[in-house]
This record gives structure tokens, sequence and C-alpha cells, in this order.
């Protein structure tokens, strides 16, 4: 997965938290894992970019469990 995979996935699960916000009674438990599944994909374009800038492989960027980057600051 190259930089363009990772924020055309982002784009999708924007689109669909805000489809998800924009109802009346959003499903909470589909907004938390898309939530969750957008810090992942934050936290895997940070790790690529930041191999890239140190002469190392962004390939080896590796995704991360939801716990362990949920609530990072943007």
């Amino acid at each position: 997965m190259d930089d363009g995979d990772v924020l055309g996935r982002v784009k999708a699960l924007v689109d669909e938290e805000h489809k998800l916000r924009g109802h009346h009674e959003p499903d909470h438990t589909r907004l938390a894992q898309v939530e969750a599944e957008l810090d992942q994909c934050w936290d895997l374009l940070r790790q690529r970019r930041a191999r890239e800038e140190f002469g190392q492989n962004p390939d080896e960027a590796g995704v991360r469990s939801p716990q362990e980057v949920q609530h990072y600051q943007q």
C-alpha cells in the first residue's frame, strides 16, 4: 500500500464519517470503527513519510492496533 492508497482510504472513511454524522440517529458502533480506522490510516501515513524522510523503506511501515493509535492529536 502506497501513500496514494492510504489517502484514498482516508477519503473514503471521511466521506462515510460525514454520512454517519449526518443521520438523525447515527450508527455509533460503526462511527467508532470508522474513527479508529482513520486513526490507523493517519498513523500509517505518518510512519511512511518519516521512514522516507530518513532514507528508510516506507513499505516497511505497518498498521498499528487501534488501541495504540487511538486519540492521536491531528
